[in-house]
């Protein structure tokens, strides 16, 4: 059998997605920009995906902006922001996407914001007390972190940490690439000003996004040349992406607990198999936590051996996918930022296992059984 454990990175295109997009794909050709009645009929389509994502996240259609994924998505909002609002202050944490990282980075070094980073200790928890010093040194200013790490599965609690930026009236961006459709986002009960989604993390097709911007914060746009998406973002639609995405979406909050519940019980059960068949095997940061971590995502940290280097290339010639962190990062099982940010030890390789609604507890025991394999050598030795 073949184990897909790398759900983190990107997910199985539900069937049904696929079955939204085929008529758009097919005989919905028109251009959506275009007065006639293919292009109305494009762009009805349209329409109705951004209305269907507002309702779920309980926004309003004007506020959805669709993207090409989620780094499109955060860019815009970083850039935007700082550039449009001038804010001369930016606060993010050393644990963040590089598609948040990178572009605050940029700001940085062309001196158009100042960037301090916050303290978090060495499971990845961030110190909220060290938020609240700054932003009162400093208020107006754009603050960027994450829902869940796409490494760790360390989740944070983005509803009190809005509350902190409200009450200095900073303005909050919050990267849920790995938690939309995986958790219930309602931004009336947040008071953040940005998140964003990426359809290919909930079943649907790659290449397409969305950027929530909550209304009355104008930003400029980082694409110019046409009026599509209401000016904000040019380039003739992504159409059948975005059909998909809406439908995926739609989906994943169709019994959202009960996929919950699947999924965790399948992470729980990982756990169990690795702790009783490898020794001295670790889980970096909150992952192993149940109420604190991403219940899709599972970082684990394995012993030193002489096979370190080879583990994710063996575990593929195994037949099981993983990764070493985020999938955006090459050669990552070593040169995590994250990890490193953590002071985790560089002699311990790092497997991330990734699950979904539509992974097995066979392909869960199977990657288990893999990975207890290539150690057994190891332990037989000491």
């Amino acid at each position: 059998m073949y184990a897909y454990l790398d759900n983190a990175a990107t997910t199985p295109l539900d069937p049904a997605v696929l079955d939204a997009m085929l008529p758009y794909l097919a005989q919905h050709y028109g251009n959506p920009s275009s007065l006639h009645g293919p292009g109305r009929q494009v762009r009805a389509g349209i329409e109705q995906a951004r209305k269907s994502v507002a309702q779920l996240i309980n926004a309003a259609p004007s506020e959805i902006t669709f993207t090409s994924g989620g780094t499109e998505a955060d860019n815009y909002a970083i850039f935007g922001s700082v550039r449009s609002l001038r804010l001369a202050h930016a606060i993010t944490s050393p644990l963040e996407h590089h598609a948040v990282l990178h572009p605050l980075q940029v700001l940085a070094k062309s001196g158009e914001t100042k960037l301090s980073y916050l303290r978090h200790d060495a499971q990845g928890r961030l110190d909220l007390a060290h938020l609240e010093d700054l932003l009162a040194t400093q208020p107006r200013t754009f603050v960027s972190l994450m829902h869940g790490n796409n490494e760790l599965g360390n989740l944070n609690d983005i509803k009190t940490i809005g509350e902190i930026c409200a009450r200095y009236d900073a303005v909050f961006h919050t990267d849920t690439v790995q938690t939309m459709g995986h958790y219930p986002h309602d931004v009336q009960q947040l008071q953040n000003h940005f998140l964003v989604g990426s359809a290919h993390k909930f079943h649907g097709p790659k290449g397409v996004g969305f950027l929530y911007r909550r209304g009355g914060v104008a930003v400029d746009s980082l694409l110019h040349g046409g009026a599509q998406e209401r000016g904000v973002r040019s380039g003739t639609e992504n159409v059948y992406g975005i059909v998909g995405l809406a439908k995926a979406l739609e989906i994943a909050y169709h019994d959202m607990a009960a996929h919950r519940q699947h999924v965790q019980g399948l992470k729980d059960r990982l756990i169990g198999r690795l702790m009783a068949s490898i020794d001295d095997v670790r889980f970096n940061g909150l992952s192993a936590e149940a109420d604190q971590s991403l219940y899709t995502v599972l970082s684990v940290s394995l012993p030193p051996s002489s096979i370190s280097e080879m583990l994710l290339f063996s575990l593929d010639i195994n037949k099981v996918a993983a990764s070493g962190g985020s999938a955006c990062t090459s050669g990552a099982q070593l040169g995590s930022h994250v990890l490193e940010a953590l002071g985790a030890d560089p002699d311990r390789p790092t497997v991330r296992l990734s699950l979904s609604r539509l992974t097995t507890a066979d392909e869960v025991d199977y990657a288990a059984d893999q990975l207890a394999k290539l150690y057994q050598p190891a332990s037989a030795l000491r």
